[in-house]
């Protein structure tokens, strides 16, 4: 029997420019919508402001034929980089694009010498915990936390040499 094997879409990663805050915004309200109905109030993801976000110059977009499909924000930490925000086009969910856009995290984390990634989810969307659980993130804790129920991750990525 032959397997097929099929490759994720190609995409390319650009930072976020002011110019892409409505994109993202749209990406994001896009990959949120389906956990509406099982939260109190909108997912925080679908509230942020992406002008802000891309001003802070940590989020990282993925483009396909001139379609932001996927973006990861991230900030730095004294010994993590912290994950605040990754969202995939639902229609390439399953594709390998959110582990990619994860494996950009953990690259930039060893690039500054940080021996972590932090994330966190709201304990509503059970397929990003299944989803953090199955790529080597352990959960370390929940809490509350403006409303919303949080299951917070970490996963060590071993010995890492401090950036020059």
């Amino acid at each position: 029997m032959v397997r097929m094997i099929t490759e994720p879409p190609p995409f390319h990663v650009t930072a976020a420019h002011a110019d892409d805050a409505p994109a993202m915004q749209a990406l994001a309200v896009a990959a949120y919508d389906v956990y509406v109905e099982r939260m109190p109030q909108p997912p925080a993801p679908m509230l942020l402001d992406y002008r802000a976000v891309a001003a802070a110059g940590d989020t990282v977009l993925a483009w396909r034929d001139g379609a932001l499909v996927g973006m990861i924000t991230l900030a730095l930490e004294p010994d993590a980089i912290l994950i605040e925000n990754v969202a995939v086009d639902p229609r390439l969910q399953g594709s390998g694009l959110g582990s990619r856009l994860l494996a950009l995290a953990e690259q930039r984390a060893v690039d500054t010498g940080r021996s972590r990634v932090r994330l966190y989810t709201n304990e509503a969307m059970v397929e990003n915990v299944d989803f953090y659980r199955r790529r080597g993130f352990t959960e370390v804790r929940r809490a509350t936390e403006n409303g919303y129920r949080r299951v917070f991750f970490e996963k060590q990525l071993g010995r890492v040499a401090p950036s020059a």
